[in-house]
């Protein structure tokens, strides 16, 4: 059976890490119109189309709801599916090929144990809420959809049109924006684009500006190891040569040249760019937004606090994000680009690694930078505004065993588990669990609606609000879900 483009872009055989992963083609920039020509223009001058990003605030003034409420979402994307049993969800009395290698810590929750790598959350999970019963049915990788969108059909692999789905990010993007105006409303450091969720039905001005090529960060190989290198990432930069009286002179002649082009424009749909225009060139020579992605403006000591890790340097850089006015921030912890680094099936498949070389490596260092990222947030009074959710698109098997390996698990979409803080939500709480072996749901399930529902609730998002998808029919953004009752 063949599959249809998309399909094959992105599926991949778990054979092999990187099987099926095709080279991506830059979108060209084509000046056959004003539109196309405002786009050429602003890429050239600046290296990105920052327009988009405006069009936000001025759909929301002239809706007349308010922009941005100060409340914010840091979602710390696991991806690949980090194992439940392993992690959130122990099970120290059941046989070695169940529980796994790790032994159990008491946490600040009495009676609540978690995986005893992850002893700084232990000690302040009274911070935390662990849900143990999330039913992650028809999720799957590569693309990572079902969640990050809140809706289940959301799922390329089995639907033409799952990409198109918004993501959770993108629907805040539109229905909330930026907490400040010069601040792109949703944005992402993405290590894959198939482990990020996009705008698809509500368009590409709600797609998350990618951070990570605004940023200098450290370059990590496939399996973690520190290169020495640095990333030069230099999109918000004004290019060499055009200081910013050259580039708003630039952005002038541009202006004119268009003005004398409006005669053509038959559709009067482009009216409006030209404000969008200024307001992007605004932006970049306004620096807020490059201020808050220069890690070096933070205190040695906090810099330090979080540590030297690509993923800890990225955490800094969320809570500077939502400081300076981002609503809603996704970081894609993974270090390679098939389907993730929390994807360990087993030490004989590089890269992904088994439960104890694989999975043991990762524990700490997660459990420092979301421990930190909460403690960091309550410091500097953003704790109860901003809303932190751990996670990844399935859980694993509850015996390990997998392609020919004794100490890695499968993916599994019978049941997961998540971890969130934050967002002034009644936490210190352990919601649902599951069966004896972690194998099924025992009560309460938690669904993707019901996150995004929850997500909502906490951006202000009517969860009765709606797109239109391309033939003009109206789409809720929680088509099946309500907001996790225990956190409210």
């Amino acid at each position: 059976m063949l599959l249809s483009g998309f399909m094959q872009d992105h599926i991949h055989s778990h054979d092999h890490a990187f099987t099926g992963l095709n080279p991506r083609v830059r979108e060209g920039l084509v000046m056959q119109n004003r539109r196309g020509m405002l786009k050429a223009s602003l890429a050239g001058m600046a290296g990105l189309s920052l327009p988009q990003l405006m069009r936000v605030r001025a759909e929301a003034a002239r809706s007349g709801q308010p922009v941005g409420s100060g409340k914010s979402v840091i979602l710390l994307w696991m991806a690949g599916g980090p194992s439940h049993i392993d992690t959130w969800d122990p099970k120290p009395d059941r046989p070695f090929i169940n529980r796994g290698p790790f032994g159990v810590t008491q946490t600040a929750q009495p009676g609540v144990i978690i995986c005893e790598h992850l002893p700084k959350q232990a000690a302040m999970l009274d911070k935390f809420t662990v849900i143990r019963s999330v039913d992650p049915r028809k999720s799957s990788h590569e693309p990572n959809m079902v969640f990050q969108t809140g809706n289940r059909e959301a799922a390329p692999r089995t639907n033409p049109k799952g990409h198109l789905y918004p993501a959770i990010g993108s629907v805040v993007a539109k229905m909330h924006g930026p907490n400040h105006p010069s601040m792109p409303p949703y944005a992402a450091f993405m290590r894959s684009r198939s482990h990020l969720a996009f705008a698809g039905y509500l368009g590409k001005q709600y797609d998350p500006f990618i951070a990570n090529h605004a940023t200098r960060l450290p370059v990590y190989t496939k399996v973690g190891v520190d290169t020495g290198r640095v990333s030069g990432a230099d999109l918000l930069r004004i290019p060499t040569g055009l200081d910013a009286n050259r580039l708003t002179t630039r952005q002038s002649l541009v202006q004119q040249f268009d003005r004398l082009r409006k005669d053509l424009d038959q559709s009067g749909s482009m009216d409006a760019l030209d404000s969008y225009q200024q307001k992007a060139v605004d932006m970049v020579l306004g620096q807020r937004a490059q201020r808050a992605l220069d890690v070096r403006k933070e205190p040695a000591s906090v810099r330090e606090r979080y540590g030297k890790h690509l993923w800890c340097q990225q955490t800094l850089l969320a809570r500077r994000l939502v400081q300076a006015g981002v609503s809603f921030i996704t970081l894609d912890l993974s270090y390679h680009t098939a389907s993730g680094t929390w994807d360990t099936h087993g030490d004989n498949i590089p890269p992904y690694g088994g439960i104890s070389k694989g999975l043991g490596p990762l524990l700490p260092l997660f459990d420092h930078l979301v421990t930190t990222l909460v403690s960091d947030l309550d410091d500097h009074g953003l704790l109860d505004d901003c809303l932190v959710i751990a996670m990844g698109e399935f859980g694993r098997t509850p015996n390990m065993g997998t392609q020919g390996s004794t100490d890695g698990r499968n993916h599994y979409t019978s049941i997961s588990g998540l971890t969130m803080a934050g967002g002034g939500l009644r936490h210190g709480q352990v919601i649902g669990s599951s069966e004896r072996d972690g194998g099924h749901i025992k009560e309460r399930p938690v669904t993707p609606g019901d996150l995004a529902a929850t997500i909502y609730r906490h951006m202000d998002v009517p969860l009765d609000a709606t797109y239109l998808d391309p033939r003009g029919r109206p789409r809720y953004v929680v088509e099946e879900g309500e907001p996790i009752a225990e956190l409210f």
